[in-house]
Order: structure tokens, then C-alpha cells, then sequence
């Protein structure tokens, strides 16, 4: 049978200027450690730290674009298109256009901060 999900959890985001994160599925909202699905809302100026995750990373930019920096260089995703990260592989994102960036993560398996696995 479907489960609606009602709401989604306020997660605490890294990076400077706070991005909004809020969490649909995911071990935080639902208890699901198979995969997360949260929607992202980060400022014009936004970094995180690099990271190096245990899971892979979909993402869907739906306003603005964001970068994804990696060890081969960097890409700019911009509106309407998608990134995929693998597991493993260093990245780090950041919004730094003038519209911030609106997107969709999709983890799999879900989020965990031990599992990211930042750089400090």
C-alpha cells in the first residue's frame, strides 16, 4: 500500500552561506537507509567542504546551477539538467552564480554524514 509522506525533516546543511536541506526519505524523515531524496535550496556564495561519500549521489538542478568540482576538474550544472557522483570519487559542490541553486539529491544508499566523509 502507498505511504503518503506528509512532510519532510529540516537537516543541518555544511557549507557557508547556510543552504536549506529538507529531507523527503532518508534516515532522518523516514527511516529509509536505502536511498534519500531531499530537495535543496543553497545561496548565491554557497561552499561545502570536499568529500569523498560511500554512496552514490543523483542530482537534479531545477533554478539556478551548481558546480561540482572533481579530481579531473569541475562542471557546471545548470537549470534542468542532472549530475551523477560516484561512490568514492572526491567532489564538492558549491552555487556560486548570482541565483544560488534550487536542486534534488537522490543518495544511494542514503545519507549519512560518517559516510561523506569530508575533507576538514
Amino acid at each position: 500500500m502507498p505511504r503518503l509522506i506528509e512532510k519532510a525533516s529540516r537537516v543541518t546543511a555544511a557549507g557557508t552561506p547556510p543552504k536549506t536541506i529538507d529531507e523527503y526519505v532518508g534516515r532522518v524523515n523516514t527511516g529509509d537507509g536505502a536511498v534519500s531524496v531531499a530537495h535543496m535550496r543553497s545561496p548565491s556564495g554557497w561552499s561545502e567542504p570536499g568529500q569523498t561519500p560511500e554512496f552514490d549521489e543523483y542530482t537534479l538542478v531545477l533554478r539556478g546551477e551548481l558546480r561540482v568540482e572533481h579530481a579531473g576538474g569541475e562542471l557546471t550544472v545548470p537549470a534542468g539538467q542532472a549530475v551523477h557522483t560516484a561512490a568514492g570519487e572526491w567532489v564538492r559542490y558549491s552555487s556560486p552564480g548570482p541565483d544560488g541553486a534550487e536542486y534534488v539529491a537522490v543518495c544511494l544508499p542514503a545519507f549519512e554524514i560518517g559516510a561523506a566523509h569530508r575533507d576538514s
